[in-house]
């Protein structure tokens, strides 16, 4: 029986280079959001420059585009994320959010059911997110206010 976990990808466009002193209290913030997340229950993992100098994902872009930050994990459950995003200084950033990044008309978060240990891939998450903006809601890529049920074993 093959047991699942659900695999999360949102994006943002950065209004300034992350350097920029605009940014800095986001960036001050990457690493004690991102130490709860590993923290949380239910999580399971994260995409992080595990060969470079800093222990997040700010080094990747999405769909080729300099401006685009991405962020990309993977959790036991839809509950197990949403716990996480909606407390603490995650809240916090996510009230902030029109402060670092601009406000984009389609969607830039998506959620799609994974095999146990499978790590997704940007392009995959790419697809995935552009499946949701071309598609709508699906069991293939949905959003925060869709449900779908994992695969059937």
């Amino acid at each position: 029986m093959t047991t699942y976990e659900l695999a999360q990808v949102n994006i943002g466009r950065l209004r300034a280079p992350l350097d920029a002193p605009g940014m800095k209290d986001f960036t001050d913030n990457l690493e004690p959001v991102n130490a709860v997340a590993d923290a949380s229950d239910g999580f399971v993992w994260r995409l992080r420059d595990e060969a470079g100098e800093r222990d997040d994902a700010t080094v990747f872009r999405f769909y080729g585009d300099d401006w685009l930050l991405v962020n990309m994990s993977v959790w036991r459950d839809k509950d197990a994320l949403t716990a996480f995003m909606y407390q603490g200084v995650h809240r916090e950033l996510l009230a902030r959010r029109r402060e670092f990044f601009e406000r984009l008309s389609e969607a830039v978060t998506t959620l799609w059911w994974v095999p146990a240990g499978h790590r997704p891939t940007i392009g995959e998450a790419e697809d995935r997110l552009t499946r949701l903006r071309e598609d709508g809601p699906t069991a293939y890529a949905f959003g925060l206010r869709s449900s779908f049920s994992p695969p059937a074993a």
